[in-house]
């Protein structure tokens, strides 16, 4: 007898559909798995085997053939043991065809028939969406991020034998509702009054935060640049509710346990020197995201920027540009998005005291010039920020707390709605960093002071046309932090002084 069921794979961060179908008639007892399975798939029929017996089932001794279609679609992973074994449960005549009609079904089965976590439940819900299914049968574990989506009825499972009952409708297992779901409540980031002293630095991270730009923080050890770091994320508004699905799918391939439902907090990651390319931009030889698209919408803060390798840093020219991170095999191309803001920290040499009045550096010039060369000119034009962070005196050490981190982000969220305005709802990338050419003329407009200062910063910085559209940015953002329509001359001077790095006298 011929019995099929609907499933699904990853694909990137999305899922892609499998067609399971199960042939049994009588010849030499086997079971035999094709359509490009991978090793966990192929081990699969030992598993859903002790698992139907276990849950009372029998299944005689007959020639067994799975397919899973489409056969030129690797399958890997552990999704199809549920599906593959209720196809077997049709086949054996256990239960009828209809029942899995027009339902998606997938979770890994253990030998006593419990149903146990897969990853990407969010994307294999969006999947059974689109197909117009009536049902998505997801593990307990999966249930609650694929049910916060809102678009198709899922449902948690934790057995087979309560899967069969379910189908049979002998006991129904009612559908999740995403109204009930306990809402997401984040851990607390620390506060920005707790920073002392670097008003620059503070005032950078406002701009950043408002605009979606790239940040880059040079000073001495001690001076702040982590500290500064980790409060960016309190000042960030929240995720919209497209943001949100797009980072629970991403984070739901690569977490140790599935959400319980949509992430609300933007993603701070903060990746180690050692690193490899793969592991910031993703890749592999079963290509996964990276901690680029951990951080899509989110912040990608790199300590100690110019210990990475090199060709790891290249590496994230593309995203920061495109928005995307774009993988290659002989099989497959995948996209990944990675559409972050760049948080950057660097000492100004390799001792890290380079203009720090507390201690004396005794770099040699082509030390420090080879310390800094470790970061490329092209990435650095791709940082719309560049700020010194100086030591801090005993004096700001003591000082009063200084602004909060709610009052900031209320700045921050009021600069961000003009730009929703600006762009538009319908924008994937409605913040001022992700401009584009057009939206550079339509929005950049300078008045003639403006436009005199830029001539000159561009003849005496030696400025690029990238780093020029930078500066044009970040002066747009100002201007917003402002409540100001127009660029004004003082919005562009800022905006110049935040390119410390073009300035050849530094180098």
């Amino acid at each position: 007898m011929l019995a099929r069921a609907s499933t699904a794979t990853p694909w990137g961060i999305e899922a892609r559909p499998v067609q399971v179908e199960v042939d049994v008639h009588n010849g030499l007892p086997q079971v035999q798995i094709v359509g490009l399975a991978d090793a966990a798939v192929k081990e699969s029929r030992e598993r859903v085997r002790a698992a139907i017996k276990n849950c009372g089932f029998d299944l005689p001794p007959k020639s067994i053939v799975i397919n899973l279609a489409p056969a030129d679609l690797r399958k890997e992973g552990n999704h199809l043991d549920l599906a593959i074994a209720l196809a077997l449960l049709v086949a054996y005549e256990h239960i009828p065809q209809d029942v899995l009609e027009r339902r998606l079904i997938c979770g890994e089965l253990g030998l006593d028939g419990e149903i146990r976590p897969v990853r990407g439940g969010l994307a294999i819900a969006d999947l059974g969406h689109r197909r117009g299914a009536r049902e998505v049968l997801l593990p307990a574990a999966n249930a609650g991020e694929a049910a916060a989506l809102g678009s198709v009825p899922v449902v948690p499972l934790r057995g087979l034998a309560e899967t069969v009952q379910h189908l049979l409708g002998e006991q129904p297992i009612p559908a999740l509702d995403p109204g009930a779901l306990p809402l997401d409540v984040p851990d607390p980031v620390p506060d920005l009054s707790e920073v002392r002293g670097q008003e620059m630095a503070r005032r950078a991270l406002e701009v950043a935060a408002a605009g979606g730009h790239n940040l880059l923080l040079i000073g001495p050890p001690g001076s702040g640049k982590t500290m500064l770091a980790r409060r960016l994320p309190g000042i960030l508004p929240p995720l919209t509710l497209a943001e949100s699905i797009a980072v629970t799918k991403i984070h739901s391939l690569v977490a140790d346990e599935p959400p319980a439902g949509l992430i609300r907090r933007r993603p701070f990651r903060s990746p180690h020197t050692g690193t490899s390319t793969a592991g910031l931009i993703g890749g592999g030889s079963s290509p996964r995201p990276g901690e680029a698209s951990l951080a899509h919408n989110g912040v990608l803060f790199l300590d100690e920027v110019p210990e990475f390798r090199r060709d790891t840093l290249e590496a994230l020219r593309q995203p920061l540009e495109e928005g995307f991170v774009t993988v290659v095999r002989a099989r497959a191309r995948l996209q990944f998005p990675a559409r972050f803001s760049l948080l950057a920290a660097m000492n100004p040499c390799p001792c890290g005291h380079l203009g720090d009045p507390r201690y004396d550096c005794r770099c040699l010039p082509q030390l420090v010039e080879r310390y800094r060369g470790k970061v490329s000119g092209p990435l650095l034009d791709r940082i719309d920020l560049h700020v010194e962070v100086p030591a801090v005196t005993l004096k700001e050490l003591r000082s009063s707390a200084g602004e909060s981190s709610e009052s900031v982000a209320r700045r921050v969220a009021a600069a961000r709605s003009l730009q929703l305005e600006r762009f538009g709802a319908a924008s994937s990338t409605p913040v001022n960093a992700s401009m584009g050419p057009e939206a550079l003329r339509r929005h950049c407009v300078l008045e003639p002071a403006g436009r005199a200062l830029l001539d000159a910063a561009f003849d005496k910085l030696g400025l690029s046309a990238r780093a020029l559209d930078r500066i044009l940015k970040v002066a747009r953002t100002i201007a917003d932090l402002a409540g100001s329509g127009p660029i004004r001359a003082p919005h562009l001077a800022e905006a110049i002084q935040y390119r410390s790095l073009d300035r050849r006298v530094t180098w």
